[in-house]
């Protein structure tokens, strides 16, 4: 397929909305640039804003089946994010000693391979027990010297991209230098460190925000703890999970605020932190080990009572974050789009996505005037079932 497409409003690589053209052969962009084609365009896009395929850097599933469960589950939760206009993900694990994440990992290998699955993260074991969530406290561990190299030295190790972890356990800034060293995007969460802590985990490579304020402590005028660290440094990505119940749109705001002011409209990341629950049904699913139930759309670990408890992962989306944040946190919807593709794919690394560039995957989301997704192109392919 030469395929030439023009459309009046599309995110730019800039990061504005203007009018803007590909050419996609073979499923990649081959050309593209501002205003008008050189040619007739094959389709002109008049009624829709044209995105990069959306990239979420932390899920852990959705369409009712996660990632711990393997490839062919893993596939499901593809595909149900896919039509929703993610077209790279990150498959997020849940807490466990580190052989079984390298196992589990190691069975995503498949979908890393063929290319449907940017890599894994790791969001755990070495986490605190204070803010811990929904992850399993007897298997929060520190990350020992041989801890990392049990990591390093598995087979599984190429497929990781991202490693969660507590600054304030014994031997992280260690793990963080060596971790970053062999390439790993380091990201501070689930997290009571100091703030001084934290600003040693961000001296030693760490990069990203899990989560911000979620599963951390909060900032606090005799202890501002590592959110102040995290917005003060001006490289660090900034997760945020904006559907309206983890973070109130005031804070959404906020935060992005600050950190445009304070190194640039590259450091927010929307993330999904999708849990099974996402794109499917109330009910009750697993959150790795964890028994989780979805009660109107929000997610919450059952406890051994039978009562509801800490909230546990979402059932968001990309694509519903975006809508949060532009309608109810107000952000400029070029710097919403930004935050869901350019943005995280930078976070880790990943150069063929996020932005509209030759070279770069032919993944497109086109978001009608109420910013619900309308259509998704999939490696140069339009998937004609898309929902927003």
């Amino acid at each position: 397929m030469n395929h030439v497409l023009f459309a009046d409003a599309a995110l730019t690589p800039e990061g504005t909305l203007g009018p803007y053209w590909l050419r996609i052969v073979a499923g990649r962009i081959v050309e593209a640039g501002h205003g008008r084609p050189p040619q007739a365009p094959d389709e002109h896009i008049t009624d829709a804003v044209v995105a990069p395929g959306f990239v979420d850097v932390h899920a852990h599933g959705g369409g009712a089946a996660a990632f711990t469960d393997g490839a062919v589950s893993g596939e499901r939760a593809l595909v149900a994010h896919r039509r929703r206009g993610t077209t790279t993900m990150l498959a997020s694990l849940v807490s466990a000693p580190v052989s079984v994440l390298l196992d589990q990992a190691e069975e995503l290998r498949p979908l890393v391979k063929s290319g449907e699955l940017a890599g894994v993260h790791l969001e755990g074991p070495w986490l605190s027990q204070e803010h811990r969530g929904a992850h399993e406290a007897e298997v929060l561990t520190s990350p020992t010297p041989e801890a990392v190299s049990t990591l390093l030295e598995h087979s599984a190790h190429d497929l990781i991209r991202y490693v969660t972890l507590a600054p304030e356990r014994e031997g992280a800034t260690e793990a963080i230098t060596r971790l970053r060293a062999a390439g790993f995007t380091l990201g501070v969460g689930h997290t009571g460190a100091s703030c001084g802590q934290t600003r040693e985990a961000i001296a030693a490579g760490a990069t990203a925000a899990t989560h911000l304020f979620n599963a951390m402590g909060g900032l606090h005028h005799r202890e501002p703890g590592p959110a102040l660290a995290l917005l003060e440094e001006p490289t660090a990505f900034l997760e945020l999970i904006s559907d309206g119940v983890h973070l109130d749109a005031e804070m959404v705001r906020f935060v992005w605020d600050y950190a445009t002011r304070n190194g640039g409209p590259q450091r927010p990341v929307l993330v999904s932190d999708a849990m099974p629950g996402a794109a499917a049904p109330d009910g009750r699913y697993r959150l790795g080990p964890v028994e989780v139930d979805v009660v109107e759309g929000v997610a919450r670990r059952v406890t051994p009572d039978g009562t509801l408890g800490a909230i546990a992962g979402s059932t968001l989306t990309l694509s519903a974050a975006v809508r949060e944040s532009i309608l109810s946190a107000g952000i400029d919807p070029a710097r919403a789009l930004m935050a869901a593709s350019t943005n995280p794919a930078a976070m880790i690394g990943i150069d063929d996505a996020g932005r509209l560039l030759p070279g770069g995957r032919a993944d497109l989301v086109l978001l009608d005037p109420a910013w619900n997704v309308s259509r998704v192109m999939h490696r140069g392919q339009w998937i004609d079932d898309a929902e927003g």
